[in-house]
């Protein structure tokens, strides 16, 4: 309906004048009115509800924007502290020293003739650059090395062949779960860890105990190696396959960790549980990124093995 005098037609305008012939005028510019109302309201309620629509169009782009943001900035920060960590420094040779006894010998008139048919073409000798990588430069050795995974505990049971060792099968993200060989406490409740979550160290080389390979490692935390311990507990929300990281220390994890380069037993003694109950290393928390701190259930103050 375009036009407000459409709503009331000349015939029915017509018949309304010829009953009221006083007040007909006024009936008619009462509807007319009435019709304009119900017109505005009804475009008013179309532009909130498109308005609202925007909003929460608008809002879930800006949570994406944010987290692409997020996403870009983290990558751009491992590839700078890769690129700071892999490069060694140039090695500057020292200048070559002359003897005052023995002067330079001039240069042969084969030297010559080549330095002139390099000038005559335009060419130069080449330099010798100093950026050259660092041969037997020692690789660094920090927890950055290690590739720290949440893993959910499918199963557990007993080893068949060892009385004091426990056989779990855990799910770390990967298409099958992984075996893993522990010892852990006589009075350990089965029930209660099957399905809980864990840390597990995945790049540690595959070993054998007792008849079984163990391809990962629980990380454990106690007071002491004599006392009981209690399996490291990532933070809530965490699934399996999430990487334990750590602010301070970017680098990628080793494929496999060398037995030779004893990376773990070199990282192990820093691994600590503080006050609180977090656990870090030299004061760095174990993190999975935007799902909180690593923690141990009940104990303070302990090691981390």
């Amino acid at each position: 309906m375009d036009n407000t005098d459409d709503v009331i037609r000349p015939s029915l305008a017509a018949a309304l004048m010829k009953l009221h012939p006083e007040d007909g005028e006024q009936i008619v510019e009462y509807f007319k009115t009435h019709a304009l109302l119900t017109r505005e309201k009804a475009l008013l309620q179309a532009s909130v509800r498109d308005q609202k629509k925007l909003l929460v169009e608008n809002g879930k782009l800006k949570k994406d924007i944010e987290q692409l943001k997020a996403q870009l900035q983290e990558k751009q920060k491992r590839r700078t502290a890769k690129a700071l960590l892999a490069t060694p420094p140039p090695i500057l040779s020292p200048a070559p020293t002359t003897s005052v006894s023995q002067a330079p010998s001039p240069p042969s008139s084969q030297d010559q003739r080549e330095r002139q048919t390099r000038r005559r073409r335009g060419e130069r000798k080449a330099r010798p650059t100093l950026d050259s990588p660092t041969l037997g430069a020692e690789p660094r050795v920090d927890v950055s090395r290690l590739d720290l995974r949440v893993g959910r505990i499918l199963n557990i049971r007993r080893h068949p062949l060892a009385e004091g060792l426990t056989v779990q099968d855990v799910d770390v993200g990967e298409d099958a779960p992984r075996v893993v060989v522990s010892k852990l406490e006589e009075n350990t409740d089965f029930e209660e860890l099957q399905g809980s979550l864990a840390v597990l160290l995945c790049n540690v080389k595959a070993y054998k105990m007792k008849g079984l390979v163990s391809q990962a490692r629980l990380l454990c935390c106690s007071a002491s190696e004599d006392d009981g311990a209690e399996l490291l507990a990532p933070p809530p929300g965490s699934t399996p396959g999430d990487r334990v990281t750590f602010l301070n220390y970017p680098g990628e994890p080793d494929r496999e960790l060398q037995s030779k380069q004893k990376v773990w037993e070199l990282v192990q003694p820093d691994l600590q549980v503080d006050s609180r109950g977090v656990a870090n290393y030299k004061g760095c928390r174990f993190e999975v990124k935007g799902k909180g701190l690593c923690r141990a259930p009940s104990l303070t103050n302990c090691i981390i093995r």
